[in-house]
């Protein structure tokens, strides 16, 4: 048992020792309502999560992502109520001893009951799910990134595990299926550390590479002071750059996929390359304008996501 079991019950523990108290009185359908019921209470860009999954689909996504919502809040929830590194690596760590137990048929906690269930029926790979939990234990502590390659090797465990799971609840097994939502995963990740350059900084986290900013003559007091030199323009250019061309390397999964995923997965596409267009049109200038979606653009991506013949014009 981790040293977490042993701490007073606090509003990040809770999550695991609330549910735990009634153990004895969680069905399994319970278990995938309590699943449920988490999701619809946070709002997060998840990749598919709408009504355009399918009903028959719909508990097995609320339970991987309630599964990965707590694993993320103890990561990197509730800062201001002291929370140290140790206490959130123990709880980590707690919650990946509990899904080894639950794959072992030995399931406590309504997540983890539902979620083997997940498991099984779709025979999902256990390390996809230690991928994750190896991601947020990873923001905990690393807070700065040498070389690209580090980066990368981040949104591995971070953003993939999620794609190849959703296409294996949709019954997509072929490598070339999972390679190309890698490409997009990633793609999708580094635009969001683009997006948020300033709000992880005000979390003491840079994802810009150590020698990206050395490259291009940015030091960190000139993000702390929101200095958007040229030198920090062209560094972001280079790095949208390099996130648009991961998208570009897993577009065909947007038309080799059909159905209500096939459309979800070209809505992320348009998202997540807005997202970049967006950062060129403030002059990549994200420390003062951090680019958002609006309306209006939510209204394009859903009609461009629907033509599914006209897709290749994006």
């Amino acid at each position: 048992m981790s040293t977490a079991a042993g701490h007073q019950a606090s509003g990040l523990s809770q999550a695991i020792r609330g549910p735990q108290i009634t153990a004895q009185s969680w069905t399994l359908e319970s278990a995938y309502a309590y699943c449920a019921r988490l999701t619809r209470s946070h709002y997060e860009n998840f990749p598919v999560g709408s009504v355009l999954v399918p009903a028959r689909l719909r508990k097995h996504f609320y339970s991987i992502y309630a599964f990965a919502r707590t694993a993320d809040d103890f990561a990197d929830e509730a800062y201001n109520e002291g929370h140290g590194e140790q206490e959130r690596l123990d709880l980590l760590e707690e919650w990946r001893e509990m899904l080894r137990s639950a794959h072992a048929g030995r399931a406590t906690h309504p997540v983890f009951m539902a979620l083997a269930d997940t498991i099984a029926q779709f025979e999902l790979p256990l390390n996809l799910f230690e991928d994750l939990l190896t991601a947020f234990a990873q923001d905990v502590i690393v807070r700065r990134y040498q070389a690209f390659d580090q980066v990368l090797h981040y949104c591995r465990l971070s953003a993939n595990p999620i794609g190849r799971l959703i296409l294996l609840l949709f019954g997509h097994t072929g490598p070339q299926f999972h390679s190309w939502s890698d490409d997009i995963c990633t793609a999708l990740q580094l635009a969001n550390h683009w997006q948020d350059v300033r709000v992880d900084l005000e979390k003491d986290r840079i994802y810009l590479p150590s020698e990206d900013l050395a490259r291009f003559a940015v030091t960190e007091d000139d993000l702390r002071a929101e200095r958007a030199s040229d030198g920090f323009r062209r560094l972001m250019e280079f790095e949208v750059g390099r996130a648009r061309d991961l998208f570009e390397r897993g577009k065909p999964v947007c038309t080799s996929v059909g159905g209500r995923l096939g459309l979800e997965l070209r809505a992320v596409w348009l998202g997540g390359t807005r997202i970049l267009q967006r950062i060129e049109q403030n002059g990549f200038d994200v420390l003062v304008n951090r680019p958002i979606i609006t309306t209006t653009d939510k209204l394009g991506i859903l009609v461009g996501a629907a033509a599914k013949a006209g897709f290749g014009r994006y």
